[in-house]
């Protein structure tokens, strides 16, 4: 709606601005960063850095495909629990999504080392991008956050794309009440 009908993209796409209320509704709030498009395309350094995409990163223009990275990054975060760059090992996964026993230990849940902002942000513009763990999660759903997760922004889906997508269209059609 924003971006067809007022040309705003958010710049600012994280966890913590994605609000769901108990009827499962999700409403992007803080809007500070926000701005209006002129021709599509952006060119200021405002926003929460580790959900840049890396097409922002390395400082060219952007578009609202920015935020679709954003939104990937995101929602591979809410899914595992932990913020996914450095992508977190087998053991970890394990940790998060095995069995619970008395024996587990709070080290095993520590996830990678903490990275430099620098390192961390020549992670997200070098390396690939992360993934969602395979047996887990339904095949929609990670195809739906690979599509938003291309590094080249040309490849990564479009907003009419992703709201026709299986998933989004499941989701649509299900009853949510989380209350």
């Amino acid at each position: 709606y924003l971006r067809d009908k007022h040309a705003i993209m958010h710049r600012d796409v994280k966890p913590s601005n994605i609000l769901v209320n108990s009827s499962g509704e999700i409403k992007i709030c803080d809007f500070g960063v926000s701005g209006q498009l002129i021709d599509s395309m952006a060119n200021s350094f405002v926003g929460t850095r580790s959900y840049m995409s890396p097409e922002r990163l390395q400082g060219t223009h952007y578009s609202v495909q920015s935020d679709i990275w954003s939104l990937g990054l995101s929602l591979v975060e809410m899914a595992i629990g932990m913020y996914p760059i450095p992508p977190p090992d087998a053991k970890t996964l394990a940790a998060i999504f095995g069995p619970r026993s008395d024996t587990d230990s709070p080290d095993h849940t520590k996830g990678p080392r903490p990275m430099a902002i620098f390192e961390l942000l020549d992670y997200i513009v070098n390396e690939p991008p992360p993934k969602l763990p395979s047996g887990i999660f339904t095949d929609e759903f990670k195809d739906f956050v690979d599509r938003c997760l291309k590094k080249n922004s040309d490849d990564r889906a479009d907003l009419k794309t992703l709201m026709n997508h299986t998933w989004i269209k499941k989701a649509e059609s299900e009853d949510v009440d989380i209350a």
